[in-house]
This record gives structure tokens, sequence and C-alpha cells, in this order.
């Protein structure tokens, strides 16, 4: 962590399309985009061949951008089996690679991120992304809606992580990234 803002690599997972996006956030709650992308595996591949590439593409990342912190979307139940599975595997992959380098990780499910990016949790894709370019001052929004999802989660984990200037006995429930940024902005009030 740099003192003064949080970077959090959002995650997306997906089997086939795996998005991911990261964004440097200031205790203010000003953000800017450091990333954004979409990891991809072959949908002919073998299974353990598609999760390979899906973890090399985030270690990709992970590498280039050294994120304080780990943000997925959390698997719900949905009607394709196929689809869940390929979103359960890939979201594994991605806290099995945070766990693996020590970086705090937490899970959002898709209704948070709605809530926390544009006020309401039943807010459509098009929406979403919208609020993501006007957030991060971008042109149009990102594309695909992989890459938006993942800025998306990725905001939303800073603005939802609790009250950063929280004093120290309140923050018991912290990640370490969210003490530091805590303690950053404490001293940089005096």
């Amino acid at each position: 962590m740099t003192a003064g803002r949080l970077r959090v690599l959002g995650i997306d997972p997906g089997l086939t399309r795996c998005g991911v996006g990261v964004v440097d956030v200031a205790p203010d709650r000003s953000a800017r985009l450091v990333y954004v992308g979409v990891v991809r595996s072959a949908a002919d591949a073998r299974i353990e061949q598609r999760l390979a590439a899906i973890a090399a593409g985030i270690r990709d990342v992970l590498d280039a951008h050294d994120p304080d912190v780990l943000a997925v979307e959390r698997v719900f139940a949905q009607n394709n089996r196929n689809t869940v599975m390929g979103t359960a595997q890939a979201s594994g992959i991605a806290l099995l690679l945070a766990a693996e380098r020590g970086i705090p990780a937490a899970t959002h499910t898709p209704t948070e991120v709605k809530a926390a990016i544009t006020g309401y949790g039943a807010a459509d894709k098009r929406q979403v992304q919208a609020m993501v370019a006007r957030i991060l001052r971008l042109d149009e929004a990102p594309r695909p809606a992989d890459a938006a999802d993942a800025l998306a989660l990725a905001l939303c984990h800073a603005w939802r992580r609790g009250d950063i200037a929280a004093p120290a006995a309140q923050s018991v429930g912290l990640t370490p990234a969210q003490r530091a940024w805590a303690a950053a902005e404490k001293a940089a009030r005096r």
C-alpha cells in the first residue's frame, strides 16, 4: 500500500472470460484506473488447461500491479450448472493465488456491487458500466462487460470495507491493508 491510496484488484470470475481490473482508491473515495482486461481460456481446451490459463493471466496482473487486496465476485446459484461451476473454479483460482501471496481477499455478491456502484442493488449491466466509466472518468465504459464488472468489484470493495478513519480499537475486523490505510489516513490528518 502506498500512502494515501489502496490498490484493489477486482476479479469477475469466469472460465471463458475472467474480467480483471485494478484501481487505486484514495481515502476520499476518488478512484483512478490502473489496469483493465480479460483473461481468456479456450472453450475446447481441457478443464485443467483452462484453469491454468486463468491462473497464468491472474498471476501476470498480480506481478504487474502488486495490489494490496483482491476482491472477487461471490459465486451464487444460477440456472446453468456448468456456468456456476466454471465461475466457482475461476473464483477458487483467484482466491488461492491471493492466499499464496499473502494478499487479503474478499468476496462480494452482485447485489452488493450494484448497490455500491449505482445505489441500486437491482441495477442492470448498462447502469453499472456507465457508473464505472463516470467514477473512473473514462470516455466510455470498459468492454466487455466482464472487464467493467471487475472494476465495479474493486470499487465496491474499496468503498464497502468500513470506516477507514476508525480508531485502532474499532479496526479489529479489517484486513491488514485496510488497517494500514486507516493508519495512513489518521496520520495524514495530523
